[in-house]
């Protein structure tokens, strides 16, 4: 999408004047579009972006993801308002499982701890003995005491801990459609038109991909692993965004992506424009009734206690 650059530096103006009037920070994440990237004053996945607002003097967070992330912030954040920028910004991963869902789950399995991944919503949270990243999936399954995990909601992140651990791993049967529609044959057609190309998928993809993988990370890892690695290409199996920040932190090196349609909708769906108006009608409040928030703060602060 090309930007008018006259437009662009106007309403980055109003907002930065928006940010001051707010008492603000701006924060993004790393499947949002370059340009709200570039607008932010912190870039990175769900759970760094909600901890970093922790340790920064701001009366409001803006939170430029899907409400999951928001919410995250507001449970960790709870003295602040949270604004998410596009309020119909959801995730189908997280709207997947519902608590009456989950509560069916539990009931088929008693015997089960349950470790939702961050991704899920705070009702979720609440109802979960701890909560886990696809960074630190399988350091946190191995600190629950309990041998049996129902493992909630992406069944593909599951399964990746399952290959990984001893434990007993029960699988919710959600996923990302972003990463779900990889397909081996994707990857493969990937390879033979880019030979000799480090290939690093996500944990979130289906097993039939990430097993084709070189290696397999989550975007914070994956922006490490390239800027610490030799080689100078790479194929991406994750959300497209992630391209814009791997070329900044490595203006040398060339990125591929695995197939043209790694894109997700509601990531997509917040501009610059829907983000001044956010923030200029103080709209699109996420809160966390305070019952919710202090079980969802146990599980995720037993999940920060690990890790």
């Amino acid at each position: 999408m090309v930007i008018d650059m006259s437009d662009y530096n106007q309403l980055k103006g109003k907002i930065e004047e928006l940010k001051s009037e707010l008492n603000a920070i701006i924060v993004a994440h790393n499947y949002q579009r370059p340009e709200v990237q570039d607008i932010a004053d912190f870039v990175g996945d769900s759970l760094e972006l909600s901890q970093r607002c922790t340790q920064v003097d701001a009366e409001t967070i803006v939170f430029c993801g899907v409400r999951f992330m928001a919410e995250t912030a507001a449970i960790l954040n709870p003295e602040r308002t949270v604004l998410l920028s596009e309020g119909n910004a959801g995730c189908p991963l997280a709207d997947c499982i519902t608590i009456d869902k989950l509560t069916e789950w539990k009931q088929r399995y008693p015997q089960a701890s349950v470790v939702s991944y961050i991704n899920s919503s705070a009702e979720i949270k609440a109802e979960s003995y701890t909560c886990c990243t696809s960074a630190n999936s399988v350091k946190i399954v191995e600190s629950v005491p309990n041998n049996d995990i129902l493992f909630v909601p992406d069944q593909n992140l599951g399964h990746y801990v399952a290959t990984q651990t001893t434990k007993n791993i029960i699988l919710y049967p959600g996923f990302c459609y972003v990463h779900n529609r990889i397909k081996p044959e994707q990857v493969k057609l990937a390879r033979e038109l880019h030979p000799d190309v480090k290939l690093i998928v996500h944990p979130e993809c289906q097993p039939e991909v990430t097993e084709l993988a070189d290696v397999v990370l989550s975007t914070s890892q994956m922006l490490r692993y390239v800027q610490a690695s030799p080689d100078k290409s790479f194929i991406i199996g994750t959300e497209e965004g992630l391209l814009h920040r791997l070329h900044l932190d490595n203006p040398d090196k060339t990125f591929y992506l695995v197939s043209n349609d790694q894109i997700c909708i509601n990531m997509k769906r917040t501009t610059l424009e829907i983000l001044a108006q956010t923030m200029e009608f103080k709209q699109n409040i996420v809160t966390v009734p305070e019952s919710i928030r202090i079980k969802a703060k146990e599980a995720v602060d037993r999940m920060l206690s690990v890790t």
